[in-house]
């Protein structure tokens, strides 16, 4: 059975589903929900109504593109992968995104295996894929979305209650996932972070993205400060894995700054954003959106997410570096 499993390419780990997938299905969020957000806003903004239908459009197709972009990155057979598109939309018309998730998840492992195993591939193949995502989503769907909405709706009211505590650490544990193998983007959104948790989320992860960046500046430069500031911080995991210590930076500056977002400039944003960070100012964008635009806002924004964590990661990674916690190259970015 084992050695079947893996001649079809079906992995059952944690680091296969927990790490892999769901990378790829934060990459099917942004290609549909996150840029349909962000074409959408644009349009509202400058009233163009272009704009705003071809904003909606993308974010009414989250669902197959989750669909598509777990089958390509669990590398599906061709019929396994355009199948998923009818997984994906079943899993997130009943499910949502964690709905189309498990939904497609299902359904491809399962048309991974039955693929090429009969004279009627183009037949047989789609139909198993289909009618297995379709039928994890009708028994699954609805209480997973139910499940996760509801773990969300306790981070976001235990934030309002406590939003000393709670700021730091969503801010905290938000921006650690940003870092790591995992995706923030999606846990946000299967979570549906909004209000004032999702500001703490986006400090925290803003922070590691700009902490980096900031503290790493000596040895990659201008490029480097591109790369990590608004592309992605995970470009240190390897690092990270080397050198644990210089997590410490940027994961501390997000947690210091977490309760000035709560608490004092009361930065809000939504499930969209929260999790993205600085990485191609997603996160910036949705809490203009959310808050509106507006030279306080603006102002806020600069302050949280880049001035204050360049700052204090910078500092904290220079008093580490002084006591040779930190050592010259141990956060150089290595191509390949």
């Amino acid at each position: 059975m084992r050695s079947f499993f893996l001649k079809k390419g079906v992995n059952l780990s944690v680091k296969t589903y927990g790490v892999t997938a769901l990378s790829y299905m934060a990459l099917g969020l942004f290609a549909s929900l996150i840029i349909g957000l962000i074409i959408q806003t644009i349009g509202q903004q400058f009233g163009i109504a272009f704009f705003e239908n071809m904003g909606a459009l993308a974010i009414s197709l989250m669902g197959p593109a989750i669909g598509v972009a777990v089958a390509y990155g669990l590398q599906a057979p061709p019929l396994v992968v355009f199948s998923a598109v009818a997984t994906g939309a079943a899993g997130a018309e009943l499910g949502g995104p964690a709905g189309a998730f498990i939904a497609a998840l299902v359904s491809v492992e399962l048309g991974k295996l039955i693929s090429k195993e009969t004279r009627l591939d183009i037949i047989v193949t789609p139909l198993v894929t289909i009618i297995a995502g379709y039928g994890t989503a009708q028994l699954l769907g609805p209480g997973i979305q139910a499940f996760m909405t509801g773990f969300g709706d306790l981070i976001v009211w235990a934030t309002e209650r406590q939003p000393l505590i709670m700021g730091i650490l969503v801010a905290g544990l938000m921006g650690l996932a940003l870092t790591a193998p995992i995706s923030s983007a999606a846990i946000a959104i299967i979570l549906d972070l909004n209000g004032i948790a999702a500001g703490a989320a986006t400090v925290g992860c803003a922070a590691q993205m700009v902490g980096f960046a900031a503290s790493s500046f000596r040895e990659n430069k201008f490029s480097g400060l591109a790369a990590l500031g608004i592309g992605t911080s995970m470009l240190q995991v390897p690092n990270v894995v080397r050198r644990p210590l210089i997590l410490i930076p940027p994961t501390v500056a997000g947690m210091v700054v977490a309760p000035f977002s709560t608490m004092v400039f009361m930065m809000e944003n939504n499930a969209a954003g929260a999790g993205m960070g600085t990485s191609g100012l997603v996160g910036q964008i949705m809490t203009f959106q959310t808050m509106g635009f507006s030279f306080e806002v603006l102002g806020a924004v600069l302050l949280l997410h880049v001035v204050a964590p360049a700052l204090i990661s910078l500092g904290l990674s220079e008093w580490m570096r002084k006591r040779n916690w930190i050592r010259m190259g141990d956060m150089k970015i290595r191509e390949g």
